[in-house]
Order: C-alpha cells, then structure tokens, then sequence
C-alpha cells in the first residue's frame, strides 16, 4: 500500500551541498526512491529562497526553480490552502510549534500525507498523525 511521502528544504537542499558527502548521500538516495512523493509549497518556495547559499556549489535560483519545476511534474503538488492555516493554528497550540514547522506539517495533514522527512523535528516521532523522520539519524 502506497501513501504520500514528503521531505523538507532541508533534504532537497543536501542533495546539492557537498560539504557533508554522507548527507548529501542519504538525501540523494531518499529522493530518488520515493514511491509516491509529494512536493509542498512551502518547502519549494524555501528550497529556492535557500539556493542563494548554495550558489558556491553551483545552485543558482535559475537551477533551483529548474528543479521545481521538475519536481511539478513528477511529484504530488500541495499547495496553500486556508484549512492548512486554520491547522496550523491548532498544531501552535497543541505542539508549541513555530509557525513554519506548524505549516509544514499542516500541509501533509490536510494533503494526506503520511510521512514526512526532515532533520528539524528532533524529539517528535509523529505529530497530529505525520510520522516524522529524521533520515540522517
């Protein structure tokens, strides 16, 4: 059984950062072997906000939104929605959640998805119904 999988910026951006080669690894391999993927606005809005300090190591902004695009039109695409506000509004109040991380996670709850990919949720092994996933650990 297939369900909807997501990563965070984090993970899109080791896929182009080779001053940590076994990140840049693991996130290479998790990205290239998701079943059914889903792309959230937030994090592709972030991933090209983010590529100026990757530009060193060749990801422009140009490449970045190359990138996005690509993801477009192979994975899910979950966008903005109010009922992922009005989420994230009860995932602040019951996880003290930052109001990026309460989006983000919103999202997948209010898109389906299942599991979710990223370094930044350390001590929280599901939220609201989202397993949450370090890869790197």
């Amino acid at each position: 059984m297939s369900f909807m999988i997501a990563v965070d910026t984090n993970i899109l951006l080791y896929v182009h950062d080779p001053r940590d080669a076994r990140k840049q690894r693991i996130a290479m391999e998790l990205v290239n072997s998701l079943d059914d993927p889903a792309l959230l606005w937030q994090v592709a809005c972030e991933y090209v906000a983010a590529a100026r300090k990757l530009t060193p190591f060749g990801l422009t902004v140009a490449a970045a939104l190359d990138n996005i695009h690509t993801l477009r039109r192979i994975w899910t695409c979950c966008g903005p929605t109010w009922d992922v506000l009005d989420e994230a509004e009860r995932l602040i109040t019951r996880y003290s959640l930052s109001f990026w991380d309460a989006l983000l996670v919103a999202s997948c709850l209010v898109h389906g998805v299942e599991k979710l990919y990223t370094e930044d949720f350390s001590g929280y092994g599901s939220i609201g119904g989202v397993q949450i996933v370090d890869p790197f650990r």
